[in-house]
């Protein structure tokens, strides 16, 4: 049980009271405003002290105080778990079903603020995969498709001339064949737009990687807040899980680079240089996700940090094969 010279701070979703003997002898009601009830709520969820707490705490400093809320332990209130004090709402002009209302109007707000607008070039990478995966289909369906056609007679030819194929089925092909081209419209339309698009939210990112690799780096780490979090080692592989869990199981050697091997210095460097500037790219690849995902502008450091260590590696790729030449 509590002592009767200690006094106990309760919060409340509509205020924060100091009870003595079970009884309040000082209060800061917050004020009765859904906006401001439901910032009061997420300041309590996130640990963090309300206005109403701060002034009702400061102004009764004196003797020792309790309470069951951990969050204000740091504030000189002595954590008390078996403190239990109530205070009603209606007490204080409050309804009790107000909470239900500003609860759910918490929920909106957090799931609003945990919306990732980088989820929508997770979805333009896969639909620029799948609209690769058709074009490959299509073209192989048609290549098959005219391997088949009849064959031509020659200028000296005197044979008979082979049957026609049935019209209905030459309009099909000439269908499929305008599906393919459409799709071609399609995927390279896709390609302009991620092109515009993506670096208004990556510009770090894009200027380093290019903007198809920067949304496909984004859509392989789950959006860009996550890719944000992820070290470099993890990002210089991402996309290379299945080489991973062969390394996992004794069968590969560690992979080098996943999603990053796209990116044009590395296919062109050597095989003994690609792994260190795998490493490179990755390393600033974090710094630049780092940066979008706070949202701030173009940093053209990162990319000429990047471009400066691959041409280091570069010329010590050549001097190595010059070496082994002489």
């Amino acid at each position: 049980m509590i002592a009767v010279a200690e006094r106990e701070v309760v919060t409340t979703w509509f205020g924060a009271f100091l009870l003595d003997g079970g009884s309040v002898v000082a209060k800061v009601v917050a004020p009765h405003d859904p906006d401001a009830l439901a910032d009061r709520l997420a300041a309590r969820r996130d640990g963090r002290l309300t206005d109403d707490e701060r002034r009702l705490i400061e102004t009764a400093s004196d003797g020792e105080l309790v309470s069951r809320d951990r969050r204000l332990s740091a504030h000189g209130v002595r954590y008390e778990p078996t403190a239990h004090g109530v205070v009603e709402p209606e007490a204080h002009g409050f309804d009790p079903r107000e909470l239900r209302e500003l609860l759910a109007r918490d929920a909106d707000r957090a799931l609003a603020r945990s919306w990732d607008p980088s989820i929508y070039v997770e979805e333009a990478v896969r639909a620029l995969e799948t609209l690769d995966r058709t074009r490959n289909l299509l073209g192989e369906r048609l290549d098959s498709w005219r391997s088949r056609d009849p064959p031509r007679a020659g200028p000296e030819s005197t044979g008979p001339e082979p049957p026609t194929p049935d019209p209905e089925l030459v309009a099909a092909r000439a269908e499929l064949e305008e599906l393919k081209r459409s799709v071609d419209r399609a995927r390279r339309s896709f390609e302009e737009r991620l092109q515009t698009a993506v670096p208004r939210r990556t510009p770090n990112l894009s200027a380093l990687l290019g903007a198809e690799l920067a949304a496909r780096l984004v859509a392989k780490a789950g959006g860009l807040e996550r890719l944000a979090r992820l070290p470099a080692s993890t990002v210089q592989v991402l996309g290379a899980e299945r080489a991973f869990f062969e390394h996992l199981r004794g069968r590969a050697p560690p992979p080098r680079h996943g999603l990053l091997f796209l990116h044009p210095r590395l296919q062109s460097a050597g095989r003994v240089e690609r792994g260190r500037l795998a490493r490179a790219l990755a390393a600033k690849a974090s710094i630049a996700a780092r940066l979008d995902a706070a949202g701030a502008p173009l940093d053209p450091t990162i990319a000429a940090a990047f471009r400066a260590r691959a041409d280091e590696l570069g010329r010590r790729g050549s001097a190595r094969a010059r070496r082994r030449r002489g």
